[in-house]
């Protein structure tokens, strides 16, 4: 558990790690380099989260960031800041792929990008680390699954809580039956933070490659708020359900082994973004498994910070409460099963975004380096970037058409 106390002995850990693997045997993975030679990574779309990345990535004994990609001049120059001083930079991602120099690739791009970025990452031979979500539109599902499964390359979907200690943990409890059945599921994800703001950034069209960042979205002029707040926009993002309610999501998907929902219901409305952003400031979606016997409800807003973000699975016997910071297990009356918690940080608020003695990127990342250097199946697998990706799209469907929707359609 990387806090910042004890973050030189998880470093020390890594380093022992890729000692152990060769130690072991693993001299050599898939892409011909040793388990203890140096990891050489291209980064793609180094805006504010990648380089965010870059600087944990950097952490990392025997990795080295050897080219770095962005379509705008100002995150193209802030990203090379953190490269190798030898790095190449570019504004074309082909070109990076290209490079022999590039052992593997750390994707950061809008959202629309990382299925098509994936799939030419990996028939170029990369190794991957994508950010969430995984998937823009439910078809890209199909093909990312198939050609990471034809290029045999290792896939790391951002969903960054598979590698926190809680949720290793707290998947054990629920595994061992000690919250009895689970029917409901409630995650919730809210903030009190006015985004909407239009504000002017300043921007010369010149810096910015503009088709390139279109990609497959339709043809439009650029607009700087747009390209600095693409998240909002159905072109490019999906919103607070793609945005943040995956990465519960994607919780629930693991612990219960949860498929596509049958139905899905979800409201939105724009009570603070009205006029600005496409997608809704506020939004709420209920989706059935009814094979699994669950319900999984979230809510999410800007408006109000109640709950903030976290999840809980109600059972029978006891709830089970996580957050980025902990887990807690609170029992029903009368039932058995004892009450426990366990915490990674020091931080008593419960359900913040990030904790600031909490490593949950870098431990995600270790464990994609790890994976590439061993060829096991990372923490966050393509099929379950997919799966996580897939609720949210339903329930983006569901919002936008105004009815009930599900997998049999």
């Amino acid at each position: 558990m990387p806090t910042n106390i004890d973050r030189r002995r998880f470093l020390e850990q890594l380093g022992a790690g890729a000692a152990g693997a060769v130690a072991l045997g693993a001299t050599e993975t898939a892409l011909g380099f040793g388990s203890n030679d140096t990891l050489q990574v291209g980064c793609i779309g180094t805006g504010g989260r990648c380089r965010y990345l870059m600087q944990r990535l950097a952490q990392i004994p025997n990795v080295r960031i050897t080219a770095v990609c962005d379509v705008w001049d100002q995150h193209l120059e802030e990203g090379r800041k953190l490269a190798d001083s030898r790095a190449t930079a570019t504004k074309h991602y082909r070109e990076l792929l290209e490079r022999k120099d590039v052992d593997a690739v750390l994707i950061g791009s809008p959202d629309h990008w990382h299925v098509p970025m994936t799939i030419d990452a990996c028939r170029a031979g990369k190794d991957v680390y994508v950010e969430k979500p995984l998937t823009h539109d439910l078809s890209e599902g199909a093909p990312v699954i198939a050609a990471q499964k034809e290029s045999k390359a290792i896939v790391q979907v951002g969903t960054q809580q598979r590698s926190l200690p809680q949720f290793q943990k707290a998947f054990e409890i629920l595994k061992s039956g000690a919250l009895g059945t689970i029917y409901k599921v409630h995650l919730t994800w809210n903030r009190n933070q006015e985004r909407w703001n239009r504000r002017r950034y300043g921007i010369d069209p010149k810096t910015v490659l503009w088709k390139e960042f279109l990609g497959n979205a339709p043809e439009q002029p650029f607009d700087e708020y747009r390209f600095r707040n693409w998240r909002w926009f159905w072109d490019f993002g999906g919103g607070i359900f793609t945005d943040l309610m995956v990465h519960f999501v994607d919780v629930a998907v693991w612990y219960l082994d949860l498929g596509e929902p049958a139905t899905v219901a979800s409201i939105g409305d724009h009570f603070a973004a009205k006029g600005l952003w496409e997608t809704p400031d506020t939004v709420q979606t209920l989706q059935r498994y009814p094979e699994q016997h669950a319900q999984v409800y979230f809510e999410g807003t800007f408006v109000n910070a109640r709950n903030a973000a976290m999840l809980e699975f109600m059972g029978t016997e006891a709830t089970l409460y996580l957050d980025r910071g902990r887990y807690e297990v609170l029992p029903e009356r009368r039932s058995k099963t004892p009450a426990s918690e366990f915490s990674l940080t020091k931080n008593p608020a419960r359900g913040a975004d990030f904790y600031d003695d909490v490593e949950d990127g870098l431990m995600h990342l270790a464990n994609w380096v790890e994976c590439v250097r061993t060829r096991q199946t990372p923490n966050a697998p393509v099929e379950a970037g997919v799966r996580a990706a897939a609720a949210a799209h339903y329930a983006n469907r569901a919002l936008r058409e105004g009815r009930t929707v599900g997998k049999d359609e």
